[in-house]
C-alpha cells in the first residue's frame, strides 16, 4: 500500500493591483499634483511683501508648470484653482480682518477661477513648441482680465507686485506690471522645461536641442533683459529738486472704528504739520516746499464745516506752505473721496476726487440685491462715494505733483495718466488705519515702489497710521515710519519729466502679450483637433 501526498492548497496570489499598498501608491501618486499645486501656490504667496524672498516666484512657476504639463482641461482646472487658493488665501487675508471671513473667502473664492481658467490654458498649450513663452503669456492674460471684471477689476496679486526687492524689477521701466510679471513667470517656466529637459536627455540620451535652446531663454533672456534695462533707472534730477514733507498724523485707534474718530484723526494731522513746523523755525528740519497728507485725513468736510476748515487752515499757515489734504467731501449731493489743495494763503484750490473706488469699502455693487439677502451688508457702506473723471495732478510751489489715491496704485492706468498729464512726482496718499497691522500695508508700498521705476518718478506714500514713505525713481525707500505712530518726514527729492518706454507704451505691451497668448491658445485648440481627426480617420480605415 502506497502512501499519496494529500494536496495542499496553494495560497490565493493577490493581483498586485489590489494589494493595499500599492492602492496607497496609486491614491498618492493621485493626491501629489493637487497637494504640489496647492503649496506651490503658498510658495508664490511666501514671495510676496513684507518678505524679501522675491526669487521663491521661479520654483513656485516651475512646480506649477509640472503639475499642468499635458494634463485634461478638467484636471487642469482642478490644479489651477487649487494654485490659486494656495495664493491668495493667504495673500488676501488682510480684507476679513475688520469684516470677518466672508468677504475675505467670497474674495478668494471668485479671484481663485482667473487662475484655475488660466490653468486650463497653460495645460493646452503644455503640448506646444516653446511653451515656456505661450504660459508665461497666458498668466499675464489672466491678470489682465482678473484687473478689468467684475467691478472695475482686483489687480491685488500681479506677480509685478512682488517683484519690488529683485532683480527683474528693472523691467517695469520697459512695459510696466505686465512685462516684469511676464518676465518672472517665463523665467519660472523655462526654469522647468529645462529641468524636465535634462532628465529626459539623461534617460535617453538624446538631446532635443531646439526644445532646450528655448528653455533655456526661457531663463537667460528675462535676466538678460532685466540687467539691460538697468539702464533706464536712474535718481537723477531732470528738472531740479523739491523738499517735500510727508504727513502721519497717526490714528486714536485702529479698525473699522477709525471712521468714528474723524476730529481726533485731523487734530492728530494738523498737529503733527505744526510740531514739524516748530522743527523748521528751530532749525531741526528743512522748511519743505509742499505737505503731502494722507488719504481721509480730514473726513470731516471743510467746505461744510468751518472747524475742520480753520483747523487745517492753521495748521497750513503754520508750515508756511501748501499741503494736500485728503478730505471726504459732498457735492451736489454726491459723496467723493477727495484731495483738496490747502493753499496757506489763499485756502483750498484744486481737487481731485478719487476714480478707483473700491467695490465693497466704497460703494457697495447690487446693493439692493444684498440687502434683500442680508440687511446686515449693506449696513457696512451706508452711502456710496462717487467716481471722479480728471486725473489728479496739483501743482505745489511750482512742482507737478500726480497723485493715486491708495486703490489705485493697483491700477496701471490710474498712476500712469498722471504722469502723462506732467507730473514730476507722484504721491499716494492712504489711508491703512482700517486693516490693523496686517501685511497689506507692506504690499502696497511695494506697489508703489514697482511704480516709482516703471514712470521713473520719485514717490511719496503719506498713510494715515504708516507706514508713510519716500520713494526715489529707481525703486529705493530712503524713509519711513513705523506703523502706527505720529511722525513726519522731510527730503529733497529729484524731479523728473522724462518718460519710460513704459509710460509711453501705456496699455500696448500687456495688449501684445494677450495676442501672444490668443495665438497660442489657439494653436493649441487647432493641433487638438486636428489630432483628433486623424485618429478617427485611422480608427475607420482599420
Amino acid at each position: 500500500m502506497t502512501a499519496t501526498a494529500t494536496p495542499v492548497d496553494e495560497p490565493e496570489q493577490l493581483d498586485p493591483q489590489d494589494r493595499p499598498v500599492s492602492r496607497m501608491v496609486r491614491l498618492a501618486r493621485r493626491l501629489l499634483p493637487a497637494a504640489a499645486a496647492a503649496l506651490s501656490g503658498v510658495l508664490l504667496y511666501v514671495s510676496f511683501p513684507p518678505r524679501t524672498l522675491w526669487w521663491l516666484a521661479l520654483p513656485a512657476f516651475a512646480i506649477l508648470a509640472w503639475c499642468l504639463h499635458g494634463r485634461s482641461w478638467k484636471a487642469a482646472l482642478g490644479l489651477g484653482y487649487l494654485f490659486g487658493l494656495g495664493f491668495l488665501l493667504p495673500l488676501l487675508v488682510w480684507t476679513g480682518v475688520e469684516v470677518g471671513p466672508g468677504p475675505w473667502l467670497a474674495l478668494v473664492v471668485i479671484e481663485a477661477v482667473y487662475v484655475a481658467l488660466v490653468g486650463v490654458g497653460i495645460a493646452a498649450v503644455s503640448k506646444l513648441p516653446g511653451r515656456p513663452l505661450w504660459a508665461a503669456a497666458l498668466w499675464i492674460a489672466g491678470e489682465a482680465a482678473r484687473a478689468r471684471v467684475p467691478f472695475g477689476g482686483f489687480p491685488w496679486g500681479k506677480i509685478a507686485f512682488g517683484q519690488a526687492d529683485g532683480v527683474f524689477l528693472p523691467l517695469a521701466a520697459v512695459g510696466g506690471t505686465p512685462v516684469l510679471g511676464f518676465a518672472v513667470v517665463l523665467c519660472g517656466f523655462g526654469l522647468y522645461e529645462t529641468v524636465r529637459l535634462g532628465l529626459e536627455a539623461r534617460r535617453t540620451r538624446v538631446i532635443r536641442r531646439g526644445a532646450a535652446a528655448v528653455a533655456l531663454v526661457g531663463l537667460v533672456l528675462p535676466v538678460a533683459g532685466a540687467l539691460a534695462a538697468r539702464s533706464l533707472v536712474s535718481d537723477k534730477a531732470e528738472e531740479g529738486t523739491a523738499t517735500v514733507a510727508v504727513i502721519q498724523g497717526n490714528v486714536p485707534r485702529a479698525g473699522l472704528d477709525f471712521n468714528s474718530q474723524r476730529r481726533a484723526v485731523l487734530d492728530h494731522h494738523a498737529r503733527e504739520t505744526e510740531r514739524l513746523a516748530a522743527k523748521v523755525k528751530a532749525g531741526k528740519a528743512a522748511q519743505p516746499d509742499f505737505v503731502l497728507w494722507p488719504e481721509n485725513s480730514s473726513d470731516i468736510d471743510p467746505f461744510r464745516n468751518p472747524d475742520a476748515y480753520a483747523v487745517i487752515d492753521q495748521a497750513a499757515r503754520a508750515i508756511g506752505a501748501p499741503i494736500s489734504v485728503g478730505g471726504v467731501v459732498e457735492k451736489n449731493g454726491k459723496l467723493y473721496n477727495e484731495q483738496i489743495l490747502w493753499d496757506p494763503v489763499k485756502g483750498p484750490g484744486a481737487t481731485y476726487d478719487k476714480r478707483q473706488v473700491q467695490p465693497f469699502g466704497e460703494y457697495l455693487p447690487m446693493r439692493s440685491l444684498l440687502g434683500a439677502i442680508n440687511e446686515n451688508w449693506t449696513s457696512m457702506v451706508r452711502q456710496d462715494f462717487s467716481r471722479g473723471d480728471k486725473p489728479g495732478v496739483f501743482t505745489m510751489a511750482g512742482t507737478r505733483v500726480g497723485l493715486a489715491t491708495c486703490y489705485e496704485a493697483a491700477f496701471d492706468w490710474a498712476v500712469r495718466d498722471t504722469v502723462t498729464h506732467g507730473a514730476q512726482i507722484i504721491s499716494v496718499p492712504s489711508n491703512n488705519a482700517t486693516f490693523d497691522r496686517s501685511e497689506m500695508t507692506y504690499q502696497q508700498l511695494a506697489m508703489s515702489r514697482v511704480r516709482a521705476v516703471e514712470h521713473s518718478r520719485t514717490v511719496t506714500v503719506p498713510v494715515t497710521s504708516g507706514v508713510s514713505a519716500m520713494i526715489m525713481p529707481d525703486g529705493r525707500i530712503t524713509q519711513r515710519t513705523g506703523m502706527f505712530v505720529a511722525d513726519s518726514l522731510v527730503q529733497k527729492v529729484p524731479l523728473r519729466s522724462s518718460e519710460t518706454p513704459a509710460t509711453r507704451f501705456g496699455i500696448a505691451p500687456e495688449m501684445v502679450l494677450v495676442l501672444i497668448a490668443a495665438g497660442g491658445l489657439g494653436w493649441a485648440v487647432t493641433s487638438a483637433a486636428r489630432g483628433r481627426q486623424d485618429r478617427a480617420g485611422r480608427n475607420a480605415a482599420e
